[in-house]
């Protein structure tokens, strides 16, 4: 009879597990785990076993029996059961393995209302809560916590072990794209939020009962010329016109001392520093010199999605984010990522590389075992190799789980801002006669009487979204770059209805926006970062009190905005609103009929596996 071995012997120390795994591995086996890939599922919770190459190049067993990779970030929203089960049958592809190495299974935040299949999905069963800025503008590192703990929970329960966020980027550039899952223009606040973050996350140390936190996007993504996102090669170029180089680090410094484990790079080929001009997955001075050597980072860094290959999106091709690199070839690439001192690529599934690399002595295969190493060390650590699988109907009844959702709608009651209320409209009494755009009637009906013609208003409720210029590639359509600015005919549209009833508007801030008319001819005018009707309504009629304070500066003008250095925070000329603003208003007004929002929190029972397999 063959002894266990060492790998598999829980008792065994995890080096000591890792080294006997590594020296089983072929070249091949070591050079799937550098890769970070994405999966999709069948509605019914079984694994693609068939593709037509639109989305995805290969089937699930195709990627883990043949291509040997463990590492995905499930696509899409779907039911939790469902979830559960499809996480159970993809590590029973694993386990029928030769080696049996469990699969790690990662998400793009799932608890908001932002639906961006390069960046978030909505919340669907899971709990839902305002944005990171949201949670910025309440600005509570005991809530943030409480909220990473739930988002840890809920994710254990289907069987997501890694978390692609916090993202701490500093909202410095206002029309950049990707605002709305930061923390803000703060650097000292978003350290303290990640801080909490981290630790709601993986607990006090990594372990079976914790989730890992993949931060984003070392050195600070938020520093984009023109505010183009460098998803596109239009944005791929990051500027420090106002010397604050350092100062975007500040979050990272804090994630890192909070015991992070994970660390994404951003695509951004930084111009005109001592840095070299790649992109930050290539940029050694960055990853291995700033990020390793400087501030001591030792955990896992995946450098962001997309950086080898070009890619088929929506049926159009988008060029590999190789900024600065665009003429190595797909081998080139890797080496320098290599060099540069990443561990996995994220979006890729080419092992094959890796090994010609290997065998053409480009790249030592001491190198891919430096990296090989961390990775299986958090699969041990986390205790994927003794219980990689999750309990189906225990996810049906954790996600979305009564307190998690009473906490998340809490939240976003808590995260509104009021930005101008200036003859005291509100709180609103009851029973006004309502027109409404833009939010939903049924809802509104529990408010006051609904009618379908302002003139017959006493109050209209007007929800609006941030401005942007609408783009022609679809991958790009869901990125909201451009213009804070309303084009002439929306604003004189929304401009005549407050010249004709009163009228308190809410505008969802997932970028800053440019509304001086508006806030001047507004009744009342509120900001939120991801909240639902009710909550919007609970609040203008007091019956949950704001909390919010803007988690950036509101411009005044698009020229102010084009004048502003995109590395400098809250740095427009005489903006309508500053970072820090939002009004009090009185206490909710509770009645039998209308009880404050509950505020209890999810049991703050110790970390552990228990809860992940559902007893």
């Amino acid at each position: 009879m063959n002894a266990t071995p060492d790998y598999k012997d829980a008792a065994l120390p995890v080096g000591r597990r890792v080294e006997d795994l590594l020296s089983r591995m072929t070249l091949e086996e070591k050079a799937g785990q550098l890769f970070h890939s994405m999966l999709m599922m069948n509605a019914d919770g079984t694994p693609v076993t068939e593709t037509d190459g639109s989305m995805l190049p290969f089937t699930t067993p195709e990627l883990i029996e043949d291509r040997f990779l463990t590492h995905f970030n499930l696509l899409g929203t779907y039911g939790p059961r469902e979830m559960a089960r499809w996480q159970n049958a993809v590590q029973e592809t694993a386990a029928a393995t030769r080696l049996g190495i469990p699969v790690t299974l990662s998400t793009d935040p799932r608890h908001t209302f932002t639906d961006n299949i390069g960046a978030s999905f909505n919340s669907g069963a899971f709990s839902a809560w305002p944005e990171a800025l949201g949670l910025a503008a309440i600005g509570d590192p005991e809530l943030v916590h409480r909220f990473a703990d739930t988002v840890r929970r809920e994710y254990l329960a289907v069987g997501f072990r890694v978390a692609l966020h916090p993202q701490i980027d500093l909202a410095s550039e206002p029309r950049w794209a990707r605002q709305s899952g930061t923390f803000g223009s703060d650097a000292r606040l978003t350290g303290e939020l990640v801080a909490a973050y981290v630790r709601g996350l993986q607990g006090p140390a990594l372990g079976p009962g914790s989730v890992s936190a993949m931060v984003k996007h070392f050195p600070g993504g938020g520093p984009q010329k023109d505010g183009e996102d460098p998803h596109f090669a239009h944005g791929k170029e990051q500027v420090y016109p106002g010397g604050m180089r350092e100062h975007h680090l500040e979050p990272f410094r804090a994630a890192i001392a909070a015991g992070c484990a994970q660390m994404m790079p951003y695509y951004g080929q930084p111009i005109g520093t001592d840095w070299e001009e790649v992109g930050f997955g290539f940029n050694k001075g960055v990853v291995t010199g700033l990020l390793r050597e400087e501030l001591g980072f030792d955990g896992i860094v995946c450098a962001d999605w997309g950086l080898l290959n070009d890619a088929t999106i929506f049926g159009q091709v988008h060029p590999a984010r190789a900024w600065g690199l665009e003429h190595l070839s797909v081998a080139e690439r890797a080496a320098r990522g290599l060099e540069a001192g990443c561990d996995q690529f994220g979006g890729e599934q080419c092992p094959e590389v890796i090994v010609e690399l290997v065998r053409s002595g480009r790249v030592a295969e001491s190198r891919i075992d430096e990296s090989v190493r961390r990775l299986l060390r958090e699969k041990f650590t986390l205790g994927l190799f003794e219980d990689p699988y999750v309990d189906p109907d225990a996810a049906a009844e954790i996600v979305g789980r009564s307190d998690f959702t009473a906490l998340g709608a809490a939240a976003q009651r808590r995260s509104l801002t009021v930005l101008t209320n200036p003859d005291g409209l509100l709180p609103l009494t009851a029973g006004p006669k309502l027109y409404v755009r833009n939010v939903d009637a049924v809802v509104a009906a529990g408010y006051g009487e609904v009618v379908g013609d302002p003139a017959d208003a006493d109050l209209a409720v007007l929800r609006l979204r941030t401005p942007y210029e609408p783009r022609e590639n679809i991958f790009e359509s869901y990125f909201h770059s451009g213009s804070l600015a309303f084009p002439g005919p929306e604003l004189a549209e929304i401009l005549a209805l407050l010249d004709r009833v009163p009228t308190l508007v809410c505008i969802n801030l997932e970028r800053a926006a440019v509304i001086p008319e508006i806030a001047e001819r507004a009744a009342a005018l509120v900001a939120d970062y991801g909240a639902c009707d009710a909550a919007l309504l609970d609040v203008a009629f007091g019956r949950a009190a704001p909390e919010g304070r803007l988690p950036f500066e509101l411009p005044r003008s698009m020229k102010a905005v084009e004048a502003s250095r995109p590395d400098v925070p809250n740095d427009t000329l005489d903006p309508v609103f500053p970072h820090g603003h939002g009004l009090p208003l009185q206490r909710p007004r509770a009645t039998p009929e209308h009880p404050p929002s509950p505020l209890r929190a999810p049991s703050q029972e110790p970390l552990g596996g228990q809860e992940r397999r559902g007893t």
